[in-house]
């Protein structure tokens, strides 16, 4: 029987790259990656053999996938801001059994997912900037989940992150962490700003926004929280619609979850948006706060195979 050892959100902002770089930006970014280095080694003290990275930079449009090919390896030029991440080297391995088991399940509970073992789709750098730090040496297997999702509900990400914590509890023999890959508020600053912005929110209202949110997580106030989520990520700007913390709070027992957040790397902005590093404890939960799915269940829905 497996475990849910460590699960934690956690920002990918390509400054990090940046702040690894000779000039103005050098060292401006320590703060986050030793976040993530801090994560890794509670990863790696827990045992952790596979991190599981819901990441909201993948973006698709119908169900969702998993990307466990065996290996991947490359270098990445970021098409959003190819002058912050430019020929980033990358390597390590997936987990294609886990990968197999995570998407069965979720689709067995009604969330219709897909694992993709057998792909030339390369990881975005939601999942390959964590890595970068987390997973320098390639201690850790690595599954990427899409979790930019645009037509999807809250409800069926919260879903799909219970499943997946069943299936590593029931089926699977080793240690997973989950980490949502992606900020708190995400109102990018407008063009022509960015500069200005580097170490600033967008709003005062988005920074008000993000730090009663961050003092809600650090009280454990979840059923509020999650009753607020929908709305936060619209009118907060979530990235990626915030589906990746909807899947973390799902495979933690979204309302009944009874942990308080412990914050690693403390609240910063970047261009306009509100990051963080944060984990979550693990409690033992039994799933009947988690939503039920959405889209199985309405009335036109109908599952396809696999194209």
């Amino acid at each position: 029987m497996g475990q849910l050892a460590l699960a934690a959100k956690v920002t990918h902002v390509p400054s990090m790259y940046l702040s690894e770089l000779p000039g103005d930006r050098h060292g401006t970014r320590q703060d986050a990656i030793n976040g993530h280095l801090e994560i890794s080694r509670r990863c790696r003290a827990l045992g952790v053999d596979t991190i599981v990275v819901f990441d909201t930079h993948w973006l698709v449009n119908a169900n969702y996938h998993l990307n466990c090919a065996p290996r991947w390896s490359g270098t990445y030029t970021s098409n959003e801001l190819p002058h912050f991440i430019s020929n980033m080297e990358y390597g390590f391995s997936g987990n294609p059994e886990l990968g197999r088991l995570l998407a069965r399940t979720c689709s067995e509970q009604g969330v219709e997912t897909l694992a993709h073992d057998a792909t030339t789709l390369a990881p975005e750098y939601g999942t390959l900037v964590p890595m970068r730090y987390m997973n320098a040496d390639k201690h850790f297997k690595v599954i990427s989940v899409s979790a930019l999702c645009t037509s999807h509900y809250l409800n069926d990400s919260a879903r799909l992150g219970w499943a997946m914590r069943e299936a590593v509890e029931k089926h699977y023999d080793g240690k997973v962490a989950f980490l949502a890959s992606g900020s708190l508020s995400h109102r990018f600053a407008q063009n022509g700003l960015a500069p200005e912005f580097a170490f600033k929110i967008w709003s005062p209202l988005l920074e008000k926004l993000d730090d009663e949110v961050i003092r809600m997580w650090k009280s454990g106030e979840w059923s509020d929280f999650c009753a607020m989520l929908p709305e936060y990520a619209t009118k907060g700007h979530g990235e990626g619609f915030m589906h990746d913390t909807a899947m973390l709070l799902g495979a933690l027992g979204w309302s009944a979850y009874d942990g308080k957040a412990e914050v690693v790397t403390p609240y910063f902005a970047a261009s306009g948006t509100g990051q963080i590093n944060a984990i979550f404890p693990v409690t033992p939960q039994d799933g009947q706060a988690v939503p039920q799915p959405e889209a199985s269940r309405a009335t036109s829905y109908r599952s396809f195979s696999r194209i």
